[in-house]
């Protein structure tokens, strides 16, 4: 049996056939306005590199959200699509069931059983116990946009996020570091956002995700670059918002 102890302000994760985790930090949450918003994108995916563009869409209502994401490359096509979809509760977004599919692989979801407490895996027997807060790969961009969104006064440079976060096959504590300030462009020209980053621990094999949220768009994400261990990544540059004004 192997053990993995990750000890942080979040959580202690003990990992066997079943972690057990105390909940994530409860914060206040502010949903962004429903919109649909296209990214141009390049990457490089198994040794190619590649231009494409990405859709990515956040819809909610009072009783719940979706979250659908596809990502398209020109010469070889779809090489992400992930939906999330799940309700709104005290914590903020409270996934349902999570679905990713990458580059030549094939379709995974996770299902996050409200009733039973309990996350289980399609593509793993990893369980993890439902205590709050929780979110997947995609709900987690909106949740900490939503969290932004509701406390811009905290939300400086140096500050720490912490949220627990599942993918395909397991689930992990990730600090969100927020990095300063930065200019990046948007839809309408160059703008301000806040560069965040999340870092897998030096021994970890989970994706470093940075993200640039532009208060001044709606604490919309105005960019996001995914980098796997294996050097792949995608980098998503906001180009156009519709469905809801800007501001």
């Amino acid at each position: 049996m192997r053990f993995t102890t990750v000890c942080t302000t979040l959580l202690c994760l003990v990992a066997s056939g079943t972690a057990l985790a105390a909940a994530p930090p409860k914060y206040p949450t502010r949903l962004p306005p429903p919109a649909e918003l296209d990214y141009g994108i390049k990457a490089r995916q198994s040794g190619l590199s590649l231009n494409g563009e990405a859709t990515m869409r956040w819809d909610h209502a009072s009783q719940g959200y979706t979250i659908g994401v596809t990502t398209r490359a020109m010469l070889v096509g779809k090489i992400l699509e992930e939906k999330s979809e799940g309700g709104i509760d005290a914590w903020g977004l409270a996934p349902a069931r999570f679905t990713e599919q990458r580059y030549r692989k094939g379709a995974t979801s996770v299902n996050f059983d409200r009733a039973a407490k309990k996350i289980s895996f399609e593509a793993s027997d990893r369980s993890y116990p439902i205590q709050g807060g929780e979110q997947d790969h995609a709900s987690v961009v909106w949740q900490l946009s939503s969290v932004a969104r509701a406390t811009p006064a905290k939300f400086r440079a140096g500050s720490n996020w912490h949220f627990f976060v599942v993918g395909q096959r397991d689930g992990d504590p990730w600090t969100f570091r927020v990095v300063g300030q930065e200019k990046v462009n948007g839809p309408s020209g160059p703008t301000t956002a806040w560069h965040v980053t999340r870092n897998p621990p030096p021994d970890a094999k989970g994706r470093q995700l940075d993200i640039w949220l532009a208060p001044d768009l709606q604490w919309y994400p105005v960019k996001l670059r995914y980098t796997e261990n294996d050097g792949d990544y995608i980098e998503q540059t906001l180009r156009e918002i519709r469905g809801q004004p800007a501001k």
